[in-house]
């Protein structure tokens, strides 16, 4: 695994996801490769007050051997980190270090996998799932993804498309307050894990988890105590 390295980065493009959420396309200024594993975060040194904020984000698009990755980033009102890179400029650069973490998956892979998000929590499943399907994989890749409101689904074009196209990908929506027109599924993931998990039949199958404390702690506490997963196959990345 690369050592964490200090570099510049320029921001490229950006688009909303979703009313709240934006997405960033950096590049590192001296065209060197970004060199990461799928479900690895950057720190990003935010310039604020005459200091620097540093804030880390999850990666969100795979390795990809070129220069350039992505992120997907909240706006938090009052919350400096969010709204410098919610106003952030294209052409705009920033430092950044990296890459860290150790919830990560191979792309070559072979273990069935049902991947846990909620909001922004998606975007290191998504960069696994990326990776997988670019390397050729088969395996099981299930995502259920959590969401406030039908409009807060990230990325879902791809993701409808990624399902439509690859027989092992499968994607389970669920809102949390969703709206009339919604004829989904309802609730919490966690609701929805034992059906989804009984459905894949799998039991060397691997969960991976990605949220808020709260909802990390309530998919692990099913996954190993209700499910029986072995304790190995689930890993967990929580966002505070």
């Amino acid at each position: 695994m690369t050592a964490p390295q200090s570099f510049q980065v320029r921001l490229d493009n950006a688009r909303m996801l979703s009313p709240s959420v934006r997405e960033l396309v950096f590049s590192r200024h001296d065209g060197q490769l970004v060199d990461f594993i799928p479900g690895q975060w950057v720190n990003l040194m935010l310039p604020h007050e005459g200091g620097e904020l540093k804030r880390a984000y999850s990666i969100a698009s795979a390795p990809r051997g070129s220069s350039s990755f992505e992120i997907a980033v909240t706006r938090v009102a009052g919350g400096p980190g969010s709204e410098i890179l919610h106003h952030l400029e294209t052409g705009a650069e920033l430092r950044a270090v990296g890459p860290s973490g150790l919830f990560t998956r191979d792309a070559a892979d072979l273990s069935p996998a049902l991947f846990v998000g909620t909001g922004t929590g998606v975007t290191p499943l998504r960069s696994m799932i990326e990776a997988a399907l670019a390397s050729g994989s088969t395996a099981p890749l299930w995502l259920l993804f959590g969401v406030r409101h039908e409009s807060e689904i990230l990325y879902r074009d791809e993701l409808e498309r990624w399902q439509a196209d690859h027989p092992n990908v499968r994607v389970f929506v669920t809102l949390s307050r969703p709206g009339e027109g919604w004829a989904g599924r309802t609730g919490y993931v966690q609701t929805h894990l034992p059906a989804i998990w009984a459905e894949l039949a799998r039991p060397d199958g691997h969960v991976y988890v990605c949220g808020l404390e709260r909802m990390v702690k309530a998919v692990r506490d099913i996954a190993r105590k209700e499910l029986g997963v072995d304790r190995k196959h689930v890993h967990q990345e929580r966002y505070d």
